[in-house]
């Protein structure tokens, strides 16, 4: 087989314990899934159909590190998540069935411009540019199941500068990992390298160039980045 063009190379994730890689093939990412960050974003937080948007592959930048400070932002935000690695797909997935999907976990961080999707929120346009920007997705180590359990009831935080300013237990879903899974996989044939962002907890908010950002979920590997 001959390209016009060169391939791009594909995006890997690091695995805790092993020198393979998981590769990766989508993003999903599940908007305001625990109730304080909807409160805090003004939604309801009561339990509204699951809704998800997307960052490409391009977007993810395994392990973290030093990462560009964004153009057309003057307002960019963190949101730790825990994320999820899918190794088997498949479409209209039971909920009983949904972990077994699952590869395996890691922290990640939705970065968000969010004086973009203010504007195309208040437009009633697609946030596409305010969450699917370049390096928009620091992931770390991806920790297997086989190590780590399914991982229900676990710590998560984010700290800039030593500061802590997310706080929170991932038992706080309001959809919970099967059920986001089987929800999606009614919208999409889920495929083995899609990832999920499964929302992050109260206390998002804005970061500035030279900040020191350090994220950690219970029983995973913890991740620092920095923004230049």
């Amino acid at each position: 087989m001959r390209f016009v063009i060169s391939p791009a190379e594909p995006v890997c994730l690091k695995i805790a314990g092993s020198e393979d890689l998981f590769p990766v093939n989508r993003a999903f990412c599940i908007g305001r899934n625990y109730a304080d960050h909807a409160i805090e974003m003004g939604g309801n937080p009561d339990r509204e159909e699951p809704f998800f948007f997307m960052k490409p592959a391009s977007a993810i930048i395994p392990s973290g590190g030093r990462l560009p400070y964004p153009s057309a932002t003057e307002n960019l935000h963190h949101e730790v998540e825990l994320v999820v690695a899918i190794a088997r797909g498949g479409g209209d997935i039971p909920v009983e069935g949904a972990l077994d999907c699952v590869f395996g976990y890691a922290v990640g961080i939705d970065l968000t411009r969010r004086d973009l999707q203010e504007v195309a929120k208040k437009a009633g346009r697609p946030w596409d540019m305010a969450k699917g920007f370049d390096a928009s997705g620091p992931i770390g180590t991806l920790t297997p199941v086989a190590t780590c359990g399914h991982v229900a009831d676990a710590a998560i935080s984010l700290s800039v500068g030593g500061a802590v300013r997310q706080s929170g237990n991932v038992n706080q879903m309001i959809w919970k990992t099967a059920e986001a899974i089987a929800y999606l996989s009614r919208l999409v044939e889920i495929r083995p390298g899609d990832l999920m962002f499964t929302g992050t907890p109260a206390g998002v908010g804005p970061i500035a160039r030279g900040e020191r950002v350090h994220c950690e979920i219970a029983g995973l590997v913890p991740m620092d980045c920095q923004l230049v």
